[in-house]
C-alpha cells in the first residue's frame, strides 16, 4: 500500500512539474528546470530501486540457490553474475549480494571474482533497454498500462505475487522517469554554440579522456547507481549535449563509480568481504586504464561496425543514433575486459590479499563476524544471519568442554581459570544474543515473504535458547566455585556418571551444530536430536535414583549430593534448550 501511494504521489508531482515547465524556452534554464531534471532522475532511480527490491523479495531464495550452485568455478561465476544482474537490473545489488556471501563464507574470493565480472556484463543490459526502447518508443504510453496489472497484484495476500507487482510498478516508473528526463533536458541540438565550453575540455588528448572518466565516476557516486548514470549519459547524448567520445569516456568512469557501492558495503564486513570488493575495483580500474589508452582507435572501428549491424547513422554526427552506439561500446568494453582478465583472477586475488591485510582480532570470538549494519533485504540478510547463528552455536559449544575439564580437575588454580573462562563466554553469549536479535528486529520493519518471516523467528528463538545455555553454564561454574570454597568432593561414581551425562550432551551439541550448519534448514532432521534427548533423560533419571538411594547412607555426603543434583539438573536443562534449537531450525517452533 505504501508503495502504491508513494508511486501515485510521484506520478502526480512529476506530471505537474512537466506541465509547469512545458512552455519554457530551451535556452532559458533556471532553478525550476533544474528541479525538473532532479525530480525525473529521482523518479528513474526510485523505479529501479522498487523493481530491484521487488524481484529480490520475490525470487531472493532462488537467487541465493543460483549463487550457491553456479559458482563452482570462475567461468560459471561469470554466467551467474550476468544472469542475476540482468534479472534484477542492478549490478550494485549483485555486487553487494556477492560481498555479503563472501562475508558469510559462502563464496571464495575466486568465485566472487567471477560473479563480479559477470555483473559488469549484466549491467550493460540496462543500456540496451534504454537505447532500444527508451528513445524509440513513447514509454509513458506503454508504462501506464503496467499499473493496471501491478497495482491489483500489490493487494494480493500471496506474498510473492505482491512483490512481482512491485517489480512491474518499478519497471513502469523507471521508464516514466526516463521519459520525463528526456523532456526535462533542454533541447540544444539546434544551438551548438551553447555547448562551446565543452571544447575547452576536449583538446587535451589523453588527459581530456581522463577528465571525462572522472566526471562519469563522480556522477555514478552521486546517484549511487551506474544504471541511472548510464541513463543520464544516454539522455544527454540523444539531445546532442554530449559528443560521442566524451560520452564513451564518461561510461568508462561509470564503471569505476559503481565499485564504490561494493566498497561501502564491505566497510562493515570482514577482511574477505573487503578483499572481494577490492577485486571488483581493481578489475574495473585496470579495464578502464587500457580502454582509455585505446579509445581513439576503438571508437571509430566500433562505430563503423554498429552502423552496419543496426543500420543507423554515424554516432559522431547523429545524436539520435548515439545511444545505440554507446550501448554497443559499453557491452564491448565489459565483455572484452572479462575475457582479458578472467585468466588473471588468481593474480587479482593475490593483490587483494596483499592490499587488504588480515587485521588482528578478525577471528576474535567476542565480535560478530558475518552480519553487519549494511542495508539488506530480509531475504538476503538471512544468509548472513544463518552463518552467524551457526558460529554462535559453535562458540557456545566450547562451554561444555570447559565444564567437563572443571568437573574433572583437582588443580584449584586451573579451576579458577576455567571458571573465569566460563564467565567470559557467558558474557559473549549475552552480547551475541543482544546484537543478533537487534539486527533481526531492524529487519522486521521491512516487507518480506512469509517464509523469510518464519526464518527470522527461528533465528530469534535460537539466539534466545543459546543465551539461556550460556546462563546455565555460568550457573554451573558458580556451583563448582561454591563446591571448591566449601571443600566438597565427588565420589568416583558421581564423577563417572557426570562424565557420562556430559558425553551425551556433547553429542547433542554436535547434532545441533550439524543442523545449524546445513545449507538450508529445510534439510534438518529431528530424529537423532530426540534420541539424544531420551538418552539425556535416562541418564538424569539414573543419577537422580542413585542420589536418592544413597542419601540415607551415613558415608554419603549431603553437600556433595546437592552439588551433584544441581549439576545433572543443569546439564539436563541444557539438553532441553538444545532440543528447542533443533526444533527452531526444523521450523517446529
Amino acid at each position: 500500500m505504501r508503495t502504491f501511494i508513494l508511486s501515485l504521489i510521484l506520478i502526480v508531482l512529476t506530471n505537474a512539474s512537466a506541465y509547469a515547465g512545458s512552455d519554457s524556452d530551451p535556452l532559458s534554464f533556471g532553478f525550476w528546470d533544474a528541479m525538473q531534471i532532479l525530480g525525473a532522475l529521482a523518479f528513474f532511480i526510485y523505479g529501479m530501486k522498487l523493481m530491484s527490491e521487488g524481484i529480490q523479495r520475490a525470487a531472493g531464495s532462488q537467487m541465493r540457490n543460483i549463487l550457491r550452485s553456479m559458482t563452482k568455478n570462475r567461468y560459471l561465476g561469470v554466467l551467474t553474475g550476468f544472469l542475476i544482474t540482468a534479472l534484477v537490473q542492478s549490478s550494485s545489488a549483485t555486487t553487494v549480494m556477492t560481498v555479503s556471501f563472501v562475508n558469510a563464507g559462502l563464496l571464495s574470493l575466486v568465485e566472487s571474482a567471477g560473479v563480479m565480472m559477470g555483473a559488469n556484463i549484466g549491467t550493460t543490459i540496462t543500456g540496451w533497454i534504454v537505447s532500444l526502447l527508451g528513445f524509440k518508443l513513447k514509454l509513458a504510453a506503454y508504462s501506464i498500462p503496467l499499473f493496471a496489472f501491478g497495482v491489483p497484484m500489490l493487494f494480493s495476500t500471496r506474498g510473492k505475487l505482491k512483490y512481482w507487482g512491485e517489480f512491474l510498478i518499478g519497471f513502469a516508473i523507471l521508464f516514466l522517469g526516463l521519459s520525463y528526463l528526456k523532456g526535462a533536458v533542454p533541447d540544444l541540438k539546434n544551438n551548438p554554440e551553447v555547448l562551446g565550453f565543452l571544447t575547452n575540455f576536449t583538446e587535451w588528448g589523453f588527459f581530456s579522456r581522463v577528465f571525462f572518466v572522472f566526471v562519469g565516476a563522480l556522477v555514478t557516486i552521486i546517484v549511487q547507481s551506474s544504471s541511472a548514470a548510464m541513463a543520464i549519459t544516454l539522455t544527454l547524448c540523444s539531445q546532442g549535449i554530449l559528443p560521442f567520445e566524451v560520452a564513451a569516456a564518461m561510461i568508462l568512469g561509470e564503471n569505476i563509480g559503481t565499485t564504490i557501492t561494493a566498497e561501502l558495503a564491505s566497510l562493515v564486513g570482514n577482511t574477505n568481504a573487503k578483499r572481494s570488493a577490492r577485486i571488483h575495483s581493481m578489475f574495473n580500474v585496470i579495464g578502464v586504464v587500457w580502454m582509455v589508452i585505446l579509445l581513439p582507435f576503438v571508437l571509430p572501428i566500433l562505430s563503423n561496425i554498429v552502423q552496419e549491424l543496426f543500420g543507423i547513422g554515424d554516432p559522431y554526427v547523429n545524436a539520435v543514433d548515439m545511444p545505440i552506439a554507446l550501448s554497443a561500446f559499453h557491452t564491448f568494453f565489459n565483455l572484452t575486459n572479462v575475457i582479458l582478465l578472467l585468466g588473471f583472477v588468481p593474480w587479482l586475488v593475490k593483490m587483494a590479499i596483499k592490499t587488504v591485510p588480515e587485521k588482528e582480532g578478525d577471528s576474535d570470538t567476542e565480535t560478530l563476524k558475518f552480519i553487519n549494519t549494511a542495508n539488506r533485504t530480509p531475504e538476503l540478510a538471512t544468509v548472513e544471519l544463518q552463518k552467524e547463528v551457526a558460529r554462535y552455536g559453535e562458540i557456545t559449544t566450547r562451554m561444555i568442554g570447559f565444564s567437563r575439564e572443571l568437573i574433572n580437575s583437582v588443580d584449584e588454580k586451573n579451576n579458577l581459570t576455567l571458571i573465569s573462562r566460563l564467565k567470559k563466554y557467558e558474557d559473549i553469549t549475552d552480547k551475541f544474543e543482544e546484537e543478533i536479535t537487534e539486527y533481526i528486529t531492524n529487519l522486521t520493519d521491512k516487507e518480506m515473504t512469509h517464509k523469510t518471516s518464519a526464518r527470522l523467528r527461528s533465528f530469534f528463538n535460537i539466539c534466545n535458547d543459546m543465551e539461556r545455555i550460556g546462563d546455565i553454564f555460568f550457573q554451573l561454574s558458580k556451583t563448582m566455585e561454591n563446591k571448591m570454597d566449601r571443600k566438597v568432593y565427588f565420589t568416583p561414581k558421581q564423577r563417572e556418571m557426570l562424565n557420562e551425562l556430559i558425553e551425551i550432551v556433547d553429542r547433542a551439541f554436535v547434532e545441533m551444530n550439524h543442523n545449524l550448519n546445513l545449507q538450508t534448514y529445510d534439510d534438518a532432521s529431528l530424529v537423532k536430536c530426540y534420541e539424544l534427548e531420551d538418552e539425556i533423560n535416562v541418564q538424569r533419571n539414573l543419577m537422580r535414583k542413585y542420589n536418592q538411594n544413597n542419601l540415607e547412607k551415613d558415608e554419603y555426603n549431603v553437600n556433595s549430593a546437592m552439588v551433584f543434583t544441581n549439576l545433572f539438573s543443569s546439564l539436563e536443562r541444557i539438553g532441553d534448550h538444545i532440543v528447542n534449537i533443533n526444533e527452531s531450525v526444523a521450523g517446529e517452533i
